[in-house]
This record gives C-alpha cells, sequence and structure tokens, in this order.
C-alpha cells in the first residue's frame, strides 16, 4: 500500500528538523531540576529554542502554566483594538482570505499587536474553540515575559520569524500546540508593531508554516505602507487647505499622530539637527505622540525655546486628530529666489494672471492651486469642472510652481481624443514592432516624454476601464514599460488629472476604477463655472475684448448697459470658453464698435435681466419733481461704498443690483470713481 504524501510529510519534516520529543522533554526536565545547565550547542534542543528558555528560567516564569494571561474587561478589549485599528485593517485582506482557507484544516490564525496581546483570530473553528483552554484568544498575552517560548513571544523578542513546536514551549500547558510567528514592522522605520502567528495541534507542523506567516507578515506591512502613504497625502491636502497665510520660505514640519515626522521643508538648523537628531538620508524620525492628549503640549515644548512661538495647525481627518503642522517663520538662511532670474515665484505670477477674476470662488481655487504646486510629494492631483471653465490654465498654474527649472516639459493629452486601440501606446509608448503599425523604431509615451515635469490628462473618465490599473500601476511605481518590452523605465513624473464628470458617480455606476480614483484626487481643485462667479464676466469680458482688439489691430468694442445686464443674467452654460467665443463673434459681425442687444444671441437675450428692488432705474426723476428719494439712493450708496472699502463688488452685491447698474448710480449721483 503506497502511503498518502500527508501521512509522510509530518515525520520527513520533524526528522529534517532533528527534533526528538523524548530527548527535548528530558533536556526541559533536566533544565528545572537543575540537574544539568543548558550548555550552549550541547542541549538535544535547537539554539534558538536554548537561549529562550535560559531566558525563561533567569526571568522567573513558572514552567507549568497551562494558559497565558486574559483580560476580560470589554472596555479594554475595546481600547486595544482602537489602537491597534491601522494594524488591524491592514491585516484584513489577508486574515479573510486565510481565514476561509484554514477551515477544516485543525490551524487558527492570530494577530498580536507589539506587547503581544491577541487582537483579532480567524481560522478553524475547532481549533478556535480549543484555543480558548489556553487564553489563545483575542485578549490574551503572548509575550516570553508571561507565558515562555511560544512563536508570538520569541518572535517579539528576535525579531525574526520563528516556529515552536510541541515540547520546545517553555510551559507544560501549551506543549500540545504547534505555532509559528513572523513580526510585523512598521514601513516608516522598521519598527516591531506585532506579530502574525498560525497555531495548531502538534499535526498541522509543515517545515513552510515559517513562510506562510512570513508572507502573511509583508502583505501586512505593504498594506501598512499604502495606509501610511494614503493618510501622508491626506494629512498634506488638509494642511493645504487650512492655513492660506503658509508662505513657501516658511519652515513646515508635519507630524502624524504617531509622532512619525511625515513632511519637512525648509526647517530651521536648530530643529533638523536638534530637535530631530543630526538627519541621515533616508532615517525616518518620531517625536512625540500625539494620541495622548498632551501630545501636542509635549511636541511644542520640546522644541528649542526661541521656536516655541511658532504655528501649530491640528490636523483631522474624519473628525479625529490625525496630525499636527508646524510653520516656522522664514529665517535669513532660508533660500531666497529672485524675481529676475524666472524662478518659480515669477512663473507663478504669470500663470495666476491667466486666470482673470476677483470672485472669492476663483480665488479660492487659485489659492488651493498654488499650494498644492509647492508641495513635490503630491504627485498627483484632479482638477474638476464643467466644460469650458478653463481647467488646463490651473494644470498650467501647478507646473509653473512646481517645475524644478523652466525647462521642464508640460505634456497636455485629451484622453477623449485618443482611440481605444492607442490608448496604450499613447500613454507607456511602444517598442519596435510591438503590434500592427507600431513605428519602427518604437515610440515613447508621454509619461516619459513628461519625464521631471508634468503630465496633464484631460478628460481622463474617458479613459477605457483595461487601461486604468495599468495607469494606477504607473502611478504607484514611478516606472513605465513600453508595450512589447518587459524592462521598467524610471520615470518622475507630477499627474493632473481633469474631468468634466462626475467622477465620484462614474465610480458608483462601475465605469471609473475605485482605487484609481482615490489615488488622484487625494487633493482636488474645484473649477467654479462661471455663472457662479458674478462680476468675474465683466471682467473677462473685457480681457477678451482688449486681447481680441490688440491681435487684430483693431478698436475694443464698447456695450451698452442693456448688453451687460444681460450677459451678468445669463447662464453661461459654455462658461469660459462661451464668453471667448462671443467676444470673437462680435469683433467680427458687430456694425461698428457698439454692440447692442440686437448683437447678442437670442438664447441670451430671453435671459431674465437683473432689476434693482431698491434704487431708482436710471435717468428715472421721482413723481412729483422731489429729489428726497434721490438724494436718499445717492447717500446709501456713499453709505455702502464706505462701509465696504470702496470694494465694488461687494457694493453692488449688498445693493442689491449689478455692477453695470452700480455704474450708472456712481454717474448719476455725481460720485466720483477717486472715493474708491
Amino acid at each position: 500500500m503506497i502511503p498518502h504524501p500527508a501521512d509522510q510529510a509530518r515525520p520527513l519534516a520533524l526528522a529534517e528538523l532533528d527534533y526528538d520529543e523524548r530527548r527535548t522533554m528530558a533536556a526541559w526536565e533536566n533544565l528545572l531540576s537543575g540537574e544539568a545547565g543548558l550548555s550552549r550547542g550541547r542541549a538535544p534542543v535547537r539554539t534558538l529554542i536554548q537561549d529562550s528558555w535560559l531566558r525563561c528560567t533567569s526571568g522567573g516564569i513558572n514552567a507549568l502554566q497551562n494558559e497565558a494571561p486574559l483580560t476580560s474587561d470589554q472596555e479594554e478589549i475595546e481600547r486595544l483594538s482602537r489602537s491597534s485599528k491601522e494594524l488591524v485593517l491592514a491585516a484584513r485582506r489577508s486574515f479573510f482570505a486565510l481565514g476561509q482557507l484554514l477551515q477544516g484544516t485543525g490551524a487558527m490564525l492570530v494577530l498580536a499587536n507589539e506587547d503581544g496581546t491577541l487582537i483579532d483570530a480567524v481560522g478553524d473553528k475547532r481549533t478556535l474553540h480549543d484555543g480558548m483552554d489556553i487564553h489563545l484568544a483575542v485578549g490574551g498575552t503572548w509575550t516570553e515575559g508571561v507565558v515562555g517560548t511560544n512563536g508570538i513571544g520569541t518572535a517579539l523578542w528576535t525579531g525574526e520569524p520563528v516556529f515552536v513546536h510541541a515540547a520546545e514551549h517553555f510551559c507544560a500547558g501549551i506543549k500540545t500546540w504547534t505555532c509559528a510567528g513572523a513580526p510585523i514592522r512598521d514601513p516608516f522605520d522598521g519598527k516591531i508593531i506585532g506579530v502574525v502567528d498560525l497555531s495548531g495541534h502538534p499535526d498541522i507542523f509543515r517545515p513552510h508554516n515559517t513562510a506562510l506567516v512570513a508572507a502573511a507578515a509583508r502583505e501586512i506591512e505593504k498594506a501598512l505602507a499604502d495606509q501610511q502613504s494614503e493618510e501622508r497625502t491626506r494629512l498634506l491636502e488638509t494642511f493645504i487647505t487650512s492655513a492660506p497665510r503658509y508662505q513657501r520660505s516658511d519652515g513646515l514640519m508635519i507630524v502624524d499622530h504617531h509622532g512619525r515626522v511625515v513632511y519637512t521643508a525648509n526647517l530651521p538648523q536648530r530643529i533638523e539637527h536638534g530637535l530631530l537628531g543630526q538627519p541621515r538620508q533616508g532615517t525616518p524620525r518620531r517625536l512625540t505622540d500625539l494620541s495622548d492628549p498632551r501630545g501636542l503640549d509635549e511636541l511644542v515644548s520640546s522644541l528649542p525655546r526661541e521656536f516655541r512661538s511658532c504655528h501649530v495647525n491640528p490636523l483631522e481627518l474624519d473628525g479625529d486628530l490625525r496630525g499636527a503642522a508646524l510653520v516656522f517663520p522664514p529665517t535669513p538662511a532660508a533660500p531666497h529666489v529672485s524675481m529676475r532670474d524666472g524662478g518659480p515665484s515669477e512663473r507663478m505670477r504669470e500663470a495666476t494672471a491667466l486666470i482673470v477674476g476677483e470672485s472669492e470662488e476663483i480665488r479660492k481655487a487659485v489659492d488651493v492651486a498654488c499650494r498644492v504646486s509647492q508641495f513635490a510629494d503630491l504627485t498627483s492631483l484632479l482638477i474638476e469642472g464643467e466644460t469650458g471653465v478653463g481647467k488646463e490654465l490651473f494644470a498650467k498654474l501647478v507646473h509653473a510652481g512646481s517645475r524644478p527649472n523652466q525647462h521642464a516639459p508640460f505634456i497636455a493629452v485629451n484622453c477623449g481624443a485618443i482611440t481605444r486601440e492607442l490608448f496604450g501606446s499613447e500613454l507607456f509608448g511602444h517598442v519596435a514592432g510591438a503590434f500592427t503599425g507600431a513605428a519602427r523604431e518604437g515610440k515613447p509615451g508621454v509619461f516619459e516624454l513628461a519625464n521631471g515635469g508634468v503630465l496633464s490628462l484631460d478628460e481622463i473618465g474617458e479613459m477605457p476601464l483595461d487601461i486604468q490599473p495599468f495607469l494606477l500601476r504607473v502611478l504607484e511605481d514611478r516606472v513605465v514599460n513600453r508595450i512589447g518590452e518587459s524592462r521598467g523605465r524610471p520615470v518622475d513624473v507630477r499627474l493632473i488629472a481633469s474631468t468634466n464628470r462626475d467622477l465620484r458617480g462614474e465610480v458608483e455606476a462601475g465605469r471609473f476604477r475605485r482605487d484609481l480614483y482615490y489615488r488622484i484626487s487625494a487633493v482636488s481643485i474645484q473649477v467654479p463655472p462661471l455663472r457662479e462667479r458674478g462680476q468675474d464676466i465683466l471682467l473677462l469680458l473685457e480681457h477678451f475684448n482688449a486681447r481680441l482688439a490688440s491681435r487684430i489691430n483693431g478698436e475694443r468694442l464698447t456695450f451698452s448697459n442693456d448688453v451687460l445686464d444681460a450677459l451678468l443674467a445669463y447662464q453661461w452654460p459654455g462658461n469660459v470658453r462661451e464668453l471667448r467665443n462671443l467676444v470673437e463673434k462680435l469683433h467680427l459681425l458687430s456694425n461698428g464698435g457698439d454692440v447692442t442687444l440686437r448683437d447678442l444671441p437670442g438664447e441670451i437675450t430671453q435671459a431674465d435681466g437683473l432689476a434693482p428692488p431698491a434704487l431708482l432705474p436710471p435717468g428715472r426723476k421721482p413723481e412729483g419733481g422731489s429729489h428726497i428719494l434721490e438724494e436718499a439712493e445717492g447717500e446709501a450708496i456713499r453709505n455702502v461704498l464706505a462701509a465696504e472699502g470702496g470694494n465694488l463688488s461687494r457694493v453692488a452685491r449688498r445693493l442689491g443690483i449689478s455692477r453695470p447698474t452700480l455704474y450708472r448710480k456712481l454717474e448719476q449721483h455725481g460720485i466720483r470713481r477717486g472715493f474708491v
């Protein structure tokens, strides 16, 4: 009869490991009786076990205990769960997949925190039940210091994947179990923050159990790294949107809630070298844990005295304190960029000047774009807005502030203009002969062309679903593979995605990948439609009017008051682009330089005008010849002008009239423009 392979696996595995249960038990009993010490290298147990046993005896561990200590206090278990929330979340996918596979195998998978306390357990139901007998369950503590040699505690002590089989356990009540544990390290600095362990009765032992838990630990570490990267990006975004007075020359340090320094810029030397220690390339640093109620105060008190007056900006995510930004005033040592050398400040000023408008909505969008551009670590962002609002100008503004020099490329691609068949080739490039019609010498994709600069993907919602995973991989790995080529090409590209669609709705409808959406939308710039920008319509009208007149070497058009009111009342479905096209059309078709309502398209003239409810219509005198009402109107305008500091946009809004009507009222009442 040919034995089943599974029947052979256990004895062969133990034989390979030179495990002899009788001799192991005899060595343990001799150690406890004191008849013979464990001489290093001479005992019939592995060196790993020998060293652990010696630690246990010197530490006074009760070798006859049958179980680990267990907390049954529900509040304490909930506290453990909250404090280990990130670790549990990172392990969720691995534990869900492995937990299902372990059903009926006699094995269980457990997760312990850095203190050796179990915070999650999955696997075979009977084994989970049996684990309760030795408190191998949530709330049980399994460090070597309390329960002797075991997979969890010994992995924590050694910092390496280990297995402890049957009689190799130090405590008598656990010798009917086998376990393999692997430490989980914080991707930030390599600190051990937990252990993943596979346990069961001795017959589940296999040599590859250690490799299994080591692989599970690596998966959890990768998930932790993704979580930390996402949180770091969200902290940066929160700071950007909440610190309007932050200047590029300021020193900045962002700390997460664990006290990990996740971002620094222009730090004073006494902070960099004193508080953080002499910096070494790639060495991460930790400060005070902000999860402590006194964390922020302790963080500030740890600063050199002259820097304790820095601005401390708590950063909240989803209603919880998740970090803090410390902003230090610029020091003489901070680098200065001359406005005459074509540096980033000058380029940003030029790019900002292209975005015409004074409304609060557009200035807010410009402010976010300017601040985003200064954070090189934000490698992707999303610009959202209706067709024609000027999203490409915001992409160029971000490029102007982020490019290291004036030669950094800006590559713009309209995803809606690429055929489905050529999408991959356009984005990633191809080698010679990669497909029918491929260029003979091969071709670089737009990622390679944009290397060192910015790639703007307009209308990203048009990208085919089957291409989106490849785009996500490039954004994650910063490496691009041409079609037909296995060699990866590193790229340093900031991606600016633009869309006129509701991408979140596209995600819910299954037309856009959720993971790609969250990757590109960590920071989002909302460009408002023209109809929400109030008096910006008139500023843009004059801007396009002057530009067109200069281009054709002609005179500027003049617009009647009725025309201005009609333009302000119109909803502009085509936004800024529609207004620009209208001005071009009027320059070509209007008779003379005066534009009247007859020159406007019907869809504009049919819109309702703005009727000022509280002021007299222009040129109309009050009935009975009395000037009392007219004088009161003039006085009201003067009062509002004074209250608003001469800001005509706010004055018009407060009076409930359009800005052109306000101009007419100023003339009607003889209020000189010099007043403002």
